[in-house]
């Protein structure tokens, strides 16, 4: 059964960065793709970067130049780095895998990410 454990997010102040790690249960070349979601008050998840298989990304243009995602196959972990944080940003941040034998999507239990003005 596949598990992801975020970490990494918490109160920073508009301007500041984060970074926010998914630790997969096992092997991450199991997923054709990992990434990071996010739900902020009273609107819809919507994606903020993902990374696939083959190394391709692509990155919500609200966060473009802002947020970067990436990956270390070694610790079987995926990351989010946020730099110039705006309090827009404000939301649970949920990172996800689709799995490679059956495109099934896994979820993390979300992380709040809170940036104060």
């Amino acid at each position: 059964q596949v598990q992801l454990v975020e970490s990494g997010g918490g109160l920073v102040q508009a301007g500041g960065s984060l970074r926010l790690s998914c630790a997969a249960s096992g092997s991450i070349f199991r997923f054709n793709a990992m990434g990071w979601y996010r739900q902020g008050p009273g609107k819809e998840r919507e994606l903020v970067a993902r990374v696939t298989s083959g190394g391709t990304t692509n990155t919500a243009d609200s966060v473009k130049g802002r947020f970067t995602i990436s990956r270390d196959n070694a610790k079987n972990t995926w990351y989010l780095q946020m730099n110039s944080l705006k309090p827009e940003d404000t939301a649970v941040y949920y990172c996800m895998a689709v799995s490679k034998l059956s495109d099934r999507e896994y979820w993390g239990q979300g992380t709040q990410v809170t940036v104060s003005s």
